[in-house]
């Protein structure tokens, strides 16, 4: 999963359309008391001046990674007028330099980078930038503002945060509830963020206390043995966060074989498995916290505005924001339809 800083606007929930942070801006003011930004022209569904967008992403070897490649191709193909240039997604850092350095000398208009490493790929993003090629930078963060004109992710705090005050809601009323938490991988500072967010959600429930945590390393294989570990050691608790939907595939396996029930799963990430098992309502899978993957189609819409010199309908802005931090929103039985399209599988 990726590896980002909590930063920037915060941007409504990841079910928004990246369409709509793009609609034309108007005004129920007259026109005496319009400002000078709302004569910038707001990016919209017509057709423009024609762009040519290089988008370097990661390698699909992960449900959510291969969502985010899906997004930011289907999305530029919706615009007659934007080429995207593809790159072939690759999690090796030299590998993706080189592919970055290319798309460069083509001179694209714009690009979109999901880097293997932001902190490794911050030279070549200065580069782009020097050459006059705008770079939206998705997700994984560089490790200068320079070698950006916009960044666009998760906001991984705001997960775990989310996580832990759905369950804190769901357990208020319960005498010494247990939780247990089924994290990333330690060494990845997204995975520090999300458990960060779910402690400082917890400490607003006193009856609530986190008593054990296991970290699987975002696989199915993983996901089954850690938390076969916590089942094994833990013979009570009242709920589980689980911070990624793939490795949750192998965590409800190893729930199943147990034959545990006693307690309620929240998961991670958004994927289609997790909500058709939401809403079939069959399993301990109560709810999921996105982390959107459509943040690479609107890092399209964002690099197609960015090559036309437009600003985003609704913001009385006339540039494009430096950052765009998008929301995760809870999925529950009861909103599950309405996220299901976010689905990835």
């Amino acid at each position: 999963m990726p590896e980002t800083s909590r930063r920037g606007l915060l941007f409504g929930t990841a079910a928004v359309s990246a369409g709509a942070l793009l609609t034309a801006c108007t005004s129920n003011e007259p026109k005496k008391s319009e400002t000078v930004a709302t004569n910038q022209p707001a990016a919209d569904d017509k057709p423009g001046k024609p762009v040519t967008i290089g988008y370097a992403g990661p390698q699909a070897d992960h449900g959510w990674l291969n969502a985010i490649n899906v997004n930011a191709k289907s999305r530029a193909e919706k615009y007659s007028e934007v080429t995207l240039e593809i790159t072939e997604g690759s999690n090796d850092t030299a590998a993706q330099i080189g592919q970055v350095k290319t798309l460069i000398n083509k001179k694209v208009d714009v690009l979109v980078i999901l880097p293997a490493d932001g902190k490794a790929l911050t030279q070549v993003g200065l580069e782009a930038m020097k050459a006059g090629i705008p770079v939206v930078n998705l997700d994984r963060i560089f490790a200068s503002p320079q070698a950006y004109r916009c960044w666009v992710g998760g906001d991984n705090y705001g997960m775990g945060l989310n996580a832990g005050h759905y369950i804190g809601e769901q357990l208020k009323d319960k005498p010494n509830a247990k939780v247990v938490e089924l994290a990333g991988i330690d060494n990845l500072e997204l995975t520090k963020q999300r458990s960060q967010g779910f402690a400082d959600a917890l400490k607003n429930y006193s009856n609530i206390k986190l008593v054990a945590r296991q970290a699987a390393d975002f696989t199915v294989e993983s996901g089954q043995a850690k938390m076969a570990q916590l089942l094994q050691a833990q013979k009570q608790f009242d709920a589980l966060w689980n911070h990624d939907d793939d490795q949750g595939v192998g965590a409800l396996r190893a729930i199943e074989q147990a034959g545990r029930d006693e307690f309620m799963m929240v998961g991670g990430a958004g994927s289609k498995s997790a909500m058709d098992a939401i809403k079939a309502g069959n399993s301990v899978l109560k709810a999921t916290v996105l982390y959107p993957p459509t943040m690479a189609a609107s890092a399209i819409d964002l690099a197609r505005a960015l090559g036309q010199g437009k600003g985003i309908g609704g913001l009385a802005e006339m540039e494009i924001p430096t950052s765009l931090t998008l929301y995760s929103a809870v999925v529950t039985k009861e909103n599950v339809d309405q996220y299901l399209p976010t689905g990835f599988s």
